[in-house]
């Protein structure tokens, strides 16, 4: 972050089991269940961020809270997935995946300003054994609604027709269902009306838009459905299109700066790394330059990569020790913090620790 607030100090909290730990002066609370060693560090910082290596429930638990609480414009996020089966990044299943994400429900209100925005990236979940789509995540976002009293403020897709066929049983196997292509974007808000302007995401006119502009002449009058179309309805140069809520992805990438710093260093990749499309799509459309974004469940750092080249402030948040030391990739310098980076892989949790 630039300026003088630069980038949060933070301080480690003492080692814990199980329990739950009060948000600032609210009654949010979050529950936290970790390895009792896991402790709170700044891994690394730009001019405008820090990634903190961390589990959400302790960071936002932390002194960060108070100090960050009511400053944020955007959390942008994507939670691991409500799976129906386990996955190495640790996702929980069932009514505990409910219970948890609401959780954080009021802990994000505390963050976010007056007018700022919540965006959800939830995929989908079917029922174990069965070719049927649970209700899983759809009760998640109701129980985030409820219990943050957010406003839903338009619902969106993300489509990636590039992505590998699946459920495979059901798609590949038993041919009954088609393959499940896309994901949903909830964006949540306190207020009914968020700061947001699309005047900064519009998309190329398409060549047939521009030949009209360019002549001047189309087909005014009423249509078939029943809408009438003005005579200079459409005369306008508004420098380009309003998109859609359906957001067209793909992650095809064999190569990137990411994934070669993860093969130069020996490192593992985030395997559910979001389209850098999506997160810039939101941080452009809710955001000003200098807004604060945060991301408590980044993964490689996606969104924290995205909002530093937009000239936003970020916090990033990240548990898993060989996620954050790939994250690095996505940057061209940053600077690295305490003795956390000189420590063997799977030893970063007996390093230094940062206070304020």
């Amino acid at each position: 972050m630039s300026g003088q607030s630069s980038v949060p100090s933070v301080r480690a909290s003492p080692p814990t089991t199980t329990r739950t730990l009060p948000v600032g002066e609210t009654d949010a609370s979050i529950e936290v269940t970790e390895n009792s060693t896991m402790r709170i560090r700044r891994a690394y910082t730009t001019d405008r961020g820090i990634m903190i290596h961390g589990t959400a429930e302790r960071v936002l638990s932390s002194r960060l809270a108070k100090r960050y609480r009511g400053k944020v414009q955007l959390i942008f996020t994507s939670p691991p997935f409500p799976l129906n089966r386990k996955k190495r990044y640790g996702n929980l299943q069932g009514d505990d995946y409910v219970k948890w994400l609401a959780g954080f429900a009021p802990v994000f209100r505390d963050f976010l300003k007056p007018d700022g925005s919540l965006v959800i990236e939830l995929g989908n979940a079917w029922e174990p054994g069965l070719p049927v789509m649970s209700t899983l995540a759809l009760r998640a976002l109701l129980a985030v609604l409820e219990r943050g009293d957010f406003y839903l403020c338009q619902q969106f897709v993300a489509f990636n027709k590039a992505r590998l066929p699946g459920p495979a049983q059901w798609v590949n196997v038993e041919r009954v269902r088609v393959k499940d292509a896309y994901t949903h974007i909830w964006w949540m808000s306190p207020t009914a009306r968020p700061k947001a302007n699309n005047r900064r995401v519009l998309t190329e006119y398409t060549p047939s838009m521009k030949r009209l502009l360019q002549t001047g002449r189309y087909n005014s009058g009423r249509r078939p459905s029943e809408h009438s179309i003005g005579a200079r309805s459409f005369l306008r140069n508004n420098g380009g299109a309003i998109p859609s809520n359906v957001l067209q992805v793909s992650n095809t990438a064999s190569r990137d700066s990411y994934m070669d710093y993860c093969r130069d260093h020996g490192l593992r990749f985030q395997p559910s790394r979001m389209p850098a499309q999506i997160p810039e799509f939101f941080i452009k459309l809710l955001t000003f330059r200098r807004d604060l974004v945060l991301d408590p469940f980044a993964g490689s750092n996606v969104t924290g990569a995205v909002a530093d080249s937009l000239k936003r402030r970020w916090i990033s948040i990240e548990p898993i020790e060989e996620y954050v030391r790939g994250s690095i990739g996505r940057f061209q310098s940053v600077r690295r913090h305490g003795r956390w980076w000189q420590s063997p892989l799977g030893q970063g949790n007996r390093g230094e620790t940062v206070s304020s």
